[in-house]
């Protein structure tokens, strides 16, 4: 009797274990999405037709495993599409790529504080995104408005959920310092560092074409430096070809981008 009860335990054990690690089916890309993407994302426009169809796949992989959630909000299919491209895009040149330290993304109706909170009352509505801490560990708050106007503006070098990605690729070593050891070899640390430090101190000084939110710490320079990075690519490496050098290589960019 004990050996049938202890092969019963082993055997749900062994089908829930497989539940867990079965991967998720993937849904089939919506053909009308290539039409939005067109419109709203300039990275995917600039793709060739062969990456656009990765890039669609590579969204429909993140979306599979990524819950998003609104508060007070309507998930439309339009934020969706916005936040796993946003996902995608610094990630693209990794094929294998899957976000383990994220499992959800929050959307809020607009800019919130610090404790989450974004009514008419609230005060110290600044942030637009942010990698979320302590009970909200791989989570990411998002403004809705604020995904919109990433897309939207396609000549400045802004893009608030691209920059939150941005920060999760910097913690894969395990800290948002700005030191991105999991994507550089260690001969690139060093001069990483100068690089940054050298370039925090013109922003600091109004000598510099990056936003100045750059300039705050070693974690906010990266992420608004891969910002311009994607965002306005060619302006980049002509303003700052030394930046642009060492994030292509961070990257892995442009070598799948055509």
């Amino acid at each position: 009797m004990i050996y049938i009860l202890i092969f019963i335990t082993l055997l749900i054990f062994v089908c829930y274990a497989f539940y867990i690690i079965k991967p998720k089916k993937i849904k089939v890309v919506p053909k009308h999405w290539h039409d939005i993407l067109i419109k709203n994302v300039l990275f995917y426009k600039n793709l060739s037709t062969e990456n656009q169809a990765v890039f669609r796949k590579r969204m429909m992989l993140f979306l599979s495993e990524i819950n998003i959630d609104g508060v007070n909000t309507e998930i439309e299919e339009l934020d969706k599409i916005l936040i796993a491209s946003s996902a995608v895009i610094p990630v693209f040149s990794f094929p294998n790529w899957s976000y383990n330290n994220l499992t959800g993304v929050i959307v809020y109706p607009d800019s919130f504080n610090e404790n989450l909170q974004f009514s008419d009352k609230d005060t110290n509505k600044r942030i637009l995104g942010i990698i979320g801490t302590g009970r909200f560990e791989k989570q990411m708050m998002l403004s809705k408005k604020a995904i919109r106007k990433a897309f939207n503006n396609k000549t400045d070098k802004h893009n608030t959920p691209v920059h939150e990605f941005v920060h999760l690729l910097d913690k894969m070593d395990g800290q948002i310092d700005g030191v991105p050891e999991f994507f550089i070899g260690k001969e690139y640390i060093e001069p990483w560092l100068e690089l940054m430090h050298k370039e925090m101190e013109a922003i600091n000084n109004d000598a510099s074409d990056i936003r100045q939110y750059g300039g705050t710490s070693q974690a906010e320079f990266f992420a608004v430096a891969s910002e311009y990075f994607f965002e306005r690519p060619k302006l980049f490496k002509q303003k700052q070809p030394e930046l642009y050098k060492m994030l292509s290589l961070c990257f892995q960019y442009p070598k799948n981008n055509s």
